[in-house]
């Protein structure tokens, strides 16, 4: 075929070998993903591709293995400047005696903003390409994610007591809905009513957060069953555990996601299965901060979808999927004694399309397939520690790390090339800025610290 006859495309990617996520387990080798207006509109082979499209673009993967992008289901991208701040305490002191009193003196929305970007930043380089989060001044978080050309499902974050950013909890809600108006429309932003836990959140401001959920058509995100003490309390207080309480007061539902859920009985398990309910696995936090394993094999055989998530680097100390996958992984084998279990492909599945169904983004992003989003991640596996390759799909989850991505493009715009494998480019940050950054709010917390 000439080149006249030829359709026109943007961009097509030539890769070595591609994961699509959906069909589970299904490897493509030597194929080429044909993008046009930030939308995947044919996988083929690369000889049909070349035959077939001509391209503004073909850029060769020849090296590479090409996944969707990741999707971090939970995080505080703007807790990434108090990475290292307070390390080895257990959650609730790391909260009341270090976290929440540094807060109070440090965050703004200048601070936000700034703590985001280099957030994103890191999420970027490691093959994100959205992101679940909660914190205060969402709309400072929206910028950075806007800058740095990701997507984000921005949680409007509500609590009881006051901050700098609200005074009470209809405040908080107030802010959250003005703010979500001025990105609402956005193609890479969306919004989720985020209530902190149900230790901070009183019942009567969980009906409102239901009302309002319902009636504009948002998710929810929430902290739940994260410890035992918080089980205990709940159970002390209101009678019932977490999560039959939030059942109790209608929270429970196809549009909530729940972070952490390590603390599960088979009644907890029933009703998330029962209600729809997703869960937000963050199992190195979990374990960073003792609070436990979350019991996944017994959360998937339930039926429950299960995506996974770093947390805010305040916890975990990396805002890496990589870690997770592989962490989330090996730890469901050695609690289940059973090495089936969480599989290489499902690793990859909590971290694609099982993020983007609890975002209610399945439609759009999560794999690879004709219709959606161009939302990709190239991982490169050529180098002397991936090498020899075997399965690629095995090696991504259980050699490859954040260090082996080589591209990420957001529908279908390249956002982050790494040129080595120790540095890389971003489309819109300057390395210099981030360094700025990190100076001048490293010695604002040190002095807190002090």
């Amino acid at each position: 075929m000439t080149d006249s006859n030829k359709i026109n495309v943007d961009l097509i990617l030539e890769a070595r070998w591609i994961v699509p996520v959906i069909p589970r387990n299904q490897i493509l080798e030597h194929a080429a993903v044909i993008i046009h207006q930030g939308i995947i509109v044919d996988l083929t082979p690369i000889d049909s591709a070349r035959s077939k499209y001509c391209a503004k673009q073909t850029i060769s993967l020849s090296d590479q293995l090409l996944i969707p992008g990741l999707i971090n289901l939970h995080t505080h991208a703007a807790m990434t400047l108090m990475r290292g701040l307070a390390d080895d305490i257990p959650l609730m002191p790391w909260l009341h005696n270090h976290i929440w009193p540094a807060e109070q003196q440090v965050v703004s929305e200048r601070f936000v903003r700034d703590s985001a970007l280099f957030g994103c930043a890191e999420m970027l380089a490691g093959g994100v390409t959205c992101f679940n989060d909660m914190y205060f001044y969402p709309q400072a978080t929206a910028e950075a994610a806007m800058q740095a050309g990701m997507r984000a499902q921005l949680g409007l974050v509500i609590l009881e007591f006051p901050t700098s950013y609200a005074s009470n909890a209809d405040d908080y809600i107030e802010k959250g809905l003005l703010i979500r108006d001025t990105w609402r429309g956005h193609p890479l932003l969306s919004a989720s009513m985020s209530p902190h836990a149900p230790y901070t959140v009183a019942d009567s401001t969980f009906e409102k957060i239901i009302t309002y959920a319902e009636q504009l058509g948002l998710g929810i995100h929430t902290h739940l069953h994260e410890t035992k003490a918080e089980v205990a309390e709940s159970i002390e207080k209101h009678g019932v555990r977490p999560i039959k309480r939030m059942a109790n007061l209608g929270l429970l539902g196809p549009n909530l996601t729940a972070a952490h859920c390590v603390h599960m009985d088979d009644e907890d398990l029933s009703l998330l299965s029962a209600y729809g309910s997703h869960v937000a696995h963050c199992p190195t936090s979990n374990a960073k901060l003792a609070s436990g394993i979350a019991p996944i094999t017994q959360l998937s055989n339930a039926g429950i979808n299960v995506g996974l998530g770093t947390d805010g680097a305040a916890s975990n100390n990396r805002q890496d999927m990589f870690a997770e996958m592989r962490m989330a992984a090996l730890l469901a084998k050695a609690t289940s004694e059973d090495a089936t279990s969480i599989p290489a492909s499902k690793a990859l599945e909590m971290s694609t399309i099982n993020g983007a169904r609890a975002l209610g983004l399945d439609d759009q992003i999560g794999s690879i397939e004709v219709g959606k989003l161009a939302d990709l991640t190239a991982v490169r596996i050529a180098d002397v520690e991936t090498l020899p390759c075997f399965d690629p799909l095995s090696h991504l989850i259980y050699v490859c790390g954040r260090e082996h991505v080589s591209h990420v493009w957001v529908a279908g715009d390249l956002r982050f090339e790494r040129s080595n494998q120790l540095s890389g480019l971003f489309a819109n940050i300057e390395p210099n800025e981030l360094k700025e950054i990190a100076l001048l709010w490293q010695s604002k917390l040190n002095q807190h610290k002090a």
